[in-house]
Formats: structure tokens, C-alpha cells, sequence
């Protein structure tokens, strides 16, 4: 299984600030977009995942910001496996413009059925 990918990432205007900044909160949606292509890319989508019976739940996420992303500046967001367990994903996330970093998060996801009780993870996650 890999461990990483890479998606490139264009910032429209209406995620900036009146500064012409990338809004904080819109790292976690970039942080959103990398997971779900990086299983696209393992061949796997969160919608066979969910049909599957299977949930994935943010329960920790962060964000250190080093740098300003602004608009029509294009981001390369780097998406990292960090650990898995019986039951959680955990992600670390570098987004980059050219080779300046910008900004390091993470996030823990925890794998719960319908109802949201704790599932072990399906084998197309582990």
C-alpha cells in the first residue's frame, strides 16, 4: 500500500479573505479533498466505502500555518498514511507552493457503522 500522494490544488477566490489570503478554515476542506483522492487513487471511493456499511469520522484535526497561500496560487498538497490501527486512520498533510512549505496539519479519522459504533477498518483501508 502506498503511504503518500500528491494533488495539485488551484485557490479560487471565494476561499480567500478580504486580504486576498486562503480562509484557515479552507485547509481542512484541502485536507478533505487529499484523502479522498488519495484512496481515488488506490482505487477506492468514500461513496464504496459508506455503501460498504463503513463511516469515517474526524475526531482530532490540526493545522500549523507557516506561511500565506493567496489566490490563483497553485497549492501542491502532499497527503501522508502516519499510523494505522484497528479502528483509526491517522493523516499528516504538507501543502506546498513550488517548494515553499505553507502549512503541516493532521487528522485522526475513527471507523464507525450507521449507527456510530466503533467498526474495525475495512481491508481495502489497511
Amino acid at each position: 500500500m502506498s503511504t503518500s500522494h500528491s494533488t495539485q490544488i488551484r485557490v479560487r477566490y471565494c476561499e480567500t479573505d478580504r486580504m486576498g489570503l486562503l480562509h484557515h478554515a479552507n485547509y481542512f476542506v484541502y485536507f478533505e479533498q487529499g484523502r479522498t483522492e488519495f484512496l481515488r487513487a488506490r482505487g477506492v471511493s468514500y461513496r464504496d466505502i459508506e455503501d460498504s456499511g463503513y463511516f469515517l469520522v474526524v475526531i482530532d484535526i490540526g493545522c500549523k500555518f507557516k506561511r500565506p497561500a493567496r489566490y490563483d496560487d497553485l497549492l501542491e498538497l502532499r497527503t501522508f498514511v502516519e499510523r494505522v490501527t484497528h479502528v483509526k486512520i491517522v493523516h499528516r498533510y504538507e501543502v506546498y507552493r513550488d517548494s515553499e512549505l505553507l502549512a503541516v496539519g493532521h487528522s485522526t479519522l475513527a471507523c464507525v457503522d450507521r449507527d456510530g459504533r466503533p467498526q474495525a477498518l475495512p481491508e481495502t483501508l489497511t
